[in-house]
């Protein structure tokens, strides 16, 4: 996959927006020393590119009863069949996150439920019929850790490394 050429005002205002996606255009010009203008072009390139995918409100799943998140390991019967199994992954709606991994399991998902039943719940009658061998779950304690890939350590593009 290539990678969009990013310079340093991108950079910059990819750090200003992903610490507050709410941040005024305007006051991303004034802490870049750019115009209003400058930042919106560069907002729309850069969404464009797919380097910015939109913004959202982060919904706490705790706040909403989802006490309970935990990271499920599921091997396929057939890995021919894993498109197939994807496309039914997306309509478990408590299934956040699907990842196509290596070694002991096909796919790693990250879930949420409200107790341990409603995990009992989608693990035997939502993903288990799904075609899988087998599945293995870890339930999630806490997150110590919850952020976005920070942006001033990003590595530099190619030209800027000859």
């Amino acid at each position: 996959m290539i990678r969009p050429e990013l310079d340093k005002l991108d950079c910059q205002i990819i750090k200003l927006i992903s610490d507050d996606a709410r941040i005024p255009f305007l006051e991303v010009a004034r802490e870049c020393g750019v115009s209003g203008a400058a930042i919106h072009q560069r907002i729309q390139k850069l969404t464009h590119l797919g380097v910015l995918k939109g913004t959202r409100y982060i919904i706490d799943p705790e706040k909403t009863g989802f006490d309970l998140c935990a990271f499920i390991g599921l091997k396929l019967n057939r890995a021919e069949s894993a498109d197939e199994v994807v496309d039914n992954i997306k309509s478990v709606p408590e299934v956040v996150e699907c990842h196509y991994t290596t070694g002991a399991y096909d796919f790693l998902v990250k879930v949420y439920a409200t107790d341990r039943l409603h995990l009992l719940a989608i693990i035997h009658d939502k993903l288990q019929p799904l075609g899988l061998t087998c599945s293995d779950s870890v339930i999630s304690l806490c997150t110590p850790i919850d952020r976005q890939l920070p942006v001033l350590d990003m590595p530099p593009a190619k030209e800027e490394q000859k």
